[in-house]
């Protein structure tokens, strides 16, 4: 059996995908601070740490699957650690139970410094992370994405910082949740012709790759028009207008798939690591935003 470095098994659960899990939750945290809370900040922390085990176990538990289902093979993109021998399906079952089980007893120990409300928030995060790669292959992949990493850490981290839960923070849980989705449907638009050959459907599958184009680039512009909307209405400060500072990356981004034709599939092959890196960025960016609405 190889033996793994402690980066190989880093690398084994997609970093580089984070972002789309704890940045909610950053968002989240500063949100309750510039809104007045008292903020519980070591309970935010763990907040944090906990979403990121539970996503890393997520993405191994969908490699598995994606693994034995046919939708990784050595001509698709993305990881190949399976494909390739590195590791084996044994190795990755094990790395997604320990991390399940490390992100089960921080969520546990959450739910007795918190409260039982909590414990239903994490059941649903839970539960849908199991049976993501069974609805992602139904077309539903889009709608788990959208409540794990937009809804549920929203509202559940709302409930952890401050006692209770402030829907309110949901109007961000949409320009959040929209670029969060558009780095699945990223790679569902590249992936369409071997996501077929595995006999599996995807939302791009269906409607096709010019109107899955045209999805992407509302998915990561219409958030910039939202915050716009939000601040008008004086639902949020002005001061998040820190977050256009991500739109030429936004703009770009939509611009490489709309010239999808003219490109090839090679030239939007990683678009959905760059995705996460504009989710990174945007979300960032709203956490400067309420920073400096707090102190100005």
């Amino acid at each position: 059996m190889k033996k793994h470095s402690f980066k190989d098994w880093v690398i084994a659960t997609r970093p580089w995908s984070f972002p789309a899990s704890s940045m909610p939750v950053l968002v989240t945290i500063a949100w309750v601070a510039a809104n007045g809370f008292c903020v519980n900040w070591w309970l935010s922390l763990w907040a944090l740490v906990n979403i990121i085990f539970v996503h890393a176990a997520g993405n191994v538990w969908s490699d598995i699957a994606d693994y034995q289902k046919g939708v990784d093979a050595a001509d698709t993109f993305g990881v190949h650690a399976l494909v390739d021998g590195e590791f084996t399906v044994d190795e990755y079952r094990r790395l997604s139970l320990i991390l399940n089980a490390i992100a089960i007893l921080g969520g546990i120990g959450l739910v007795l410094l918190t409260g039982p409300t909590l414990l239903w928030i994490g059941l649903a995060g839970i539960a849908l992370s199991f049976l993501y790669p069974r609805l992602k292959f139904m077309a539903l992949g889009d709608v788990v994405i959208i409540c794990c990493y937009a809804l549920l850490p929203m509202i559940g981290t709302s409930f952890i910082a401050s006692g209770a839960i402030r829907w309110e923070v949901l109007w961000l849980a949409l320009p959040v949740g929209l670029i969060t989705v558009a780095i699945l449907h990223a790679n569902n638009v590249r992936d369409i012709e071997t996501d077929s050959r595995a006999g599996i459907h995807t939302f791009p599958m269906m409607t096709g790759r010019r109107f899955g184009a045209g999805l992407y680039a509302f998915e990561v512009l219409f958030p910039f028009v939202w915050l716009v909307g939000l601040m008008a209405f004086d639902l949020e400060p002005w001061w998040l207008l820190t977050a256009f500072v991500a739109l030429p990356v936004a703009v770009k981004n939509a611009r490489v798939m709309l010239a999808y034709k003219q490109g090839g599939k090679a030239s939007y092959a990683n678009l959905d690591e760059k995705t996460a890196q504009l989710q990174l960025m945007f979300s960032l960016l709203l956490v400067v935003g309420f920073i400096l609405s707090i102190i100005l």
